[in-house]
Parts: C-alpha cells; structure tokens; sequence
C-alpha cells in the first residue's frame, strides 16, 4: 500500500518505501523512498530517494503491450552492488571523466578520489548516485535534495543540489538539476537511465535495432583513457555522423576499438536559453521512440561496452565472467542498452576552450532534461 498518494488532472503519484539499507559509515538503517507516477497514456515513472534514480519507465508499444524500458534492479541489494554501472542515477558531482583527478580553480590545485585509474569518473568513489537523498512532494512534482560536504570526494565548497522530476499526461519525463555553491567549484551532473525501448531484458539483439540520431556536427576527441584532449572532430564523413538516423547493429562495431559508442557529442544548440533537441531513438519492431531535449552542450552516447558479455557470445573463460542480474531476474548483457547522458563537456574545467565549468557562490548551476516518449 502507498503511504501517500495524490491525483491530478488523472495523474496519479504515489509514494511508498522501497526497501532498506544499512549506511556503511554510520551503521544507521536507512529507508529508501519510492515514487511512482502514472497517467492517463498508461505510461509510468518510478524514481527512488537513493542516488536519485530512476528505476523504472514503462510504456505500451504499438499493440498496447507495456514493457520496463530502463534497466535497474528490484531491490537495494542490486543498487548496492558493486557492479551496478550507475543505473538510472543522478551522476555528480561532477559527471564523466577528470583527467589526473585534478583541477585548477583561481591558481590551486585539487585533488578528488581518483577511482578510474589515476582519473575520476562519476564524482569518485562516493559520487551523488550512493547517497539518500531527502525529499518533498509538491503536486506533481518530487523535489529531491542532497548537500554535498566542502571537500567531499575533494571538491571545494558545501554544494546544495536538488532534482526535480515530474511525469506529464503528454508523455513527457522532465527533471532539472540545480546546484549552489559556498566556494567556486567543479559541477557537472546528469542521469545515467540505460534505455533499451524493446524492454529492459531483451538485450542486444533488440538493441541493435533501434534507429539513432544525434544532434551533433561534432565530438570532443579524447585519449587511449577516455580524456579529452581539447580538439573537436569534425563528425562528417566518420562513423560518428548520426545526424541522420543510422541502425544502431550496422554501425556500432565499426567505432574505432571495437567496443562501441561512449563519447561526448557537441549538442547543436538552437538558442543557449531553451532546450534543444539532442537525440532520438527509434524502435520499429515495438514503434517505441525517445526523444532527449536539454540545454546542456553535449551528451555522452553510450552503448553499454562495460556491462558483462552473453555467455553465447563471450569466447574467453566462462568462469570468469560477470553476471549481472537486473529486474524480473532479467540478465544484463554488454550492448543490451544505450545511454544519453546530457552534460557538459568531459574535463571541462581543465580545458579553457570548453564550456564555463565553473560554479561561484551567488550563481546557479541549473540544467534541464525532457524525456519525450512516441508510438510511431
């Protein structure tokens, strides 16, 4: 039974526990909150307090038939799990990558948790997707908040952020980020939701059949680690050109190192105050399709290159192979999804020539995102 739920103009939000979890530094039994909202197109959110995630999306296809089409886990042991590549959660509180695990603000030097390497990734080892976050509920809308501690992970400055997502009955998810800060500071959030539009379970088959198109002219060339280098390459003529819509399976293995997408693509922006439309994903066999809107510059594509290999296809030892297990006891398998990570450039604040990085006190980090779902 929900403990609470509210109706709207046949929006239905409801808020219930999701499950449990002991905090590993203070051994405090934590609840973790669940929100789920349903409207009148049959289409449903859920969100839960920890890590501000999304859990769960699900939408009918052409036949009326409803499926899951986010990946995620049923409980908090799976979200706990350190292989969960950061399903559905809220990335900071800086997102992607920083070279050398360091960066410069007004002549010094900081160091955050280095936890890729000597680079970090996600905000480090205790990034904002593997904390509880409080919550308020005003109408249609949950506004989830979480304060970020002056030298957590390293980063300068005690950082307020709040999301506020909501559910609309025209099938739209809309969430934004906003974030303050007591000293200038590094702030670079997204949400890291793994889409696969035939069903969060049907894996790279059904992956490899969704048509994708990026609105991007280019991308932010990085390293042998994934770090920006500071150049823009031109995606004319590369496999990296989706302005036109491409078959995911056609294209996929042909990006250089063979393990498939995950690069910042350069967002061509209509006007610097509105959302523009960044990316598309059509699924003819379920006539499922999303669209991202956001008014950040770029967004890392993502095609789930890290996630365990199919066991049928996988030509190693068997025994060392991960099993990940997802919701449904459904098993997740490399390239069963994709991700459009809405950001700003990776490494900003050690390159001059990216977009402004930097958050002041008395200024607003403020980053919107529309989920945008169609039947064709």
């Amino acid at each position: 039974m929900p403990l609470n739920s509210t109706t709207n103009d046949e929006m239905q939000l409801e808020e219930d526990e999701f499950d449990t979890y002991k905090d590993p530094e203070t051994g405090e039994l934590l609840s973790v909150t669940r929100f789920t909202w349903r409207n009148s197109s049959k289409v449903s959110v859920q969100v839960i307090s920890y890590g501000a995630t999304i859990t769960s999306i699900q939408m009918p296809d052409k036949n009326g038939t409803l499926d899951d089409i986010v990946m995620g886990f049923d409980d908090m042991k799976g979200y706990r799990n350190p292989l969960n590549p950061y399903f559905g959660a809220t990335i900071g509180r800086v997102a992607n990558r920083i070279g050398s695990a360091k960066f410069n603000i007004a002549d010094k030097t900081y160091h955050v948790t280095a936890n890729l390497r000597n680079h970090t990734l996600h905000g480090g080892k205790k990034g904002f997707d593997k904390v509880n976050w409080n919550h308020h509920v005003d109408g249609n809308k949950v506004i989830l908040s979480y304060l970020s501690r002056d030298l957590e992970e390293g980063f300068p400055g005690d950082v307020i952020t709040t999301v506020t997502f909501e559910l609309t009955n025209d099938n739209r998810f809309v969430f934004d980020f906003k974030s303050t800060s007591t000293k200038p500071t590094f702030v670079n959030l997204t949400n890291h939701s793994y889409f696969n539009l035939a069903g969060h379970g049907a894996g790279a088959d059904e992956t490899y059949k969704h048509l994708i198109s990026v609105n991007a002219d280019c991308i932010t060339e990085v390293d042998n680690d994934s770090i920006p280098t500071g150049k823009f390459l031109p995606v004319a003529g590369s496999i990296f050109d989706l302005r036109i819509p491409k078959n995911l399976g056609s294209v996929i293995h042909k990006v250089p190192g063979y393990l498939g997408y995950d690069h910042n693509f350069c967002v061509t922006k209509g006007s610097a105050q509105e959302n523009s439309f960044v990316a598309r994903a059509v699924h003819p066999p379920s006539g499922r399709i999303l669209e991202i809107y956001s008014n950040q510059p770029g967004v890392q594509f993502y095609t789930s290159n890290h996630i365990p290999e199919d066991p049928k296809k996988f030509k190693g030892d068997l025994s060392k192979l991960d099993v990940l297990l997802g919701k449904g006891g459904s098993r997740y398998f490399k390239h069963g999804s994709f991700c459009f990570e809405t950001q700003n450039y990776p490494d900003a604040a050690n390159h001059k020539n990216f977009p402004e990085a930097i958050l002041y006190p008395g200024n607003l980090y403020h980053h919107t995102v529309e989920y945008r779902l169609f039947l064709d």
